[in-house]
């Protein structure tokens, strides 16, 4: 919201704020060992200083971001921000940062349609069966919770959550909670 204020209002103080927030976000991402919020955290932090045109200084979060994310396959959480973090990737790139990472992130950016113009939407859509498993991989459930739940096998769940995964397009339950919210599947599937 502050880094927003300050794109549509250029508000200093939103900017300086945002930064300061960040970073005490980083560190207690950092300590509590939460990958996921430090790719997401260190993202952000490259963003707000490429919105002051430092991008020199916005590839050294950026580069912590992707050193994290390429072993996590995390895509969506980069490409989702848009144009400025496609120029920061083409500025990575020049810098040969994540060089692998950095060319499948492009690529991405590159087939993802402009979401002003359609909404996303599935190719292959979610059976009844992967809509319930995915529901619950949105709680703090484990594997065996969730077929006990479901009166199913631990396999049975796997397969579902395998097959969830690739109808997705992600590698981990976070990233693909993340992108069931972005596809409104979750509040669907609550309203069944």
């Amino acid at each position: 919201m502050l880094l927003a204020r300050y794109e549509s209002e250029r508000a200093e103080r939103s900017h300086d704020e945002a930064v300061r927030l960040l970073d005490r976000l980083r560190r207690a991402a950092e300590d509590g060992d939460r990958t996921g919020s430090l790719i997401e955290i260190s993202v952000l932090q490259a963003l707000a200083l490429g919105m002051r045109g430092d991008i020199p200084a916005a590839l050294a979060p950026l580069e912590r971001a992707l050193t994290l994310a390429e072993p996590e396959g995390y895509v969506r959480t980069l490409v989702d921000e848009g144009p400025p973090m496609a120029v920061l990737l083409e500025a990575a790139a020049k810098r040969r940062i994540a060089p692998n990472h950095v060319r499948r992130l492009l690529t991405a950016f590159r087939r993802t349609p402009d979401r002003t113009t359609a909404s996303p939407a599935l190719i292959d859509p979610l059976s009844e069966r992967e809509l319930a498993v995915l529901r619950l991989l949105a709680t703090d459930l484990g594997g065996p919770d969730i077929a006990r739940r479901l009166i199913v096998s631990l396999n049975t769940v796997r397969t579902h959550t395998r097959n969830i995964y690739a109808k997705l397009g992600v590698n981990n339950r976070r990233a693909a909670v993340h992108r069931a919210e972005e596809l409104d599947l979750l509040s669907r599937t609550r309203n069944r």
